[in-house]
């Protein structure tokens, strides 16, 4: 029975985040990966954050952010910080145009997400899904509230 549970979850995780990629990749330009960065830079003191720690964060490898964050450089939306104190630390800084891409793109997918559920759940039952998701991610903090 937990098998079958972990393989529905895996499959359920899947279809909701090609579909929520799909739209925003054709909106906005940005993956749900830049998306994350650039929400966890905006909420992050002085909107900067030390690449590994970002990469930890969002869950990709060291490597894997590194791509990530290039593309979002080329677009203007991150750029490179260095640090006073320790010249083998490189920071991901949000820019102003990466704050107002955010801005632009949280307004249609935080209504995409909402249709995506309401269409398959009532409140009752997302009420539930929450508190049961909740319990598989209490060591994890929760990082999807829009950014004003």
């Amino acid at each position: 029975m937990e098998v079958q549970t972990f393989g529905t979850l895996l499959r359920a995780y899947a279809a909701v985040t090609r579909q929520l990629n799909a739209e925003l990749t054709a909106d906005h330009g940005l993956t749900i990966s830049d998306y994350e960065v650039l929400l966890r830079l905006a909420r992050a003191p002085e909107s900067r954050m030390r690449r590994v720690d970002l990469a930890e964060q969002v869950l990709l490898t060291a490597s894997g952010v590194t791509r990530l964050l290039d593309g979002l450089e080329r677009d203007g939306f991150v750029e490179r910080g260095s640090c006073d104190t320790d010249r083998r630390v490189v920071y991901a800084v949000l820019t102003d145009a990466g704050l107002a891409k955010l801005r632009e793109a949280s307004e249609s997918h935080l209504a995409q997400i909402d249709a995506f559920f309401a269409a398959r759940f009532d409140d009752d039952e997302l009420g539930e899904l929450r508190l049961l998701l909740t319990r598989l991610a209490e060591d994890e903090p929760a990082a999807c509230e829009p950014v004003a």
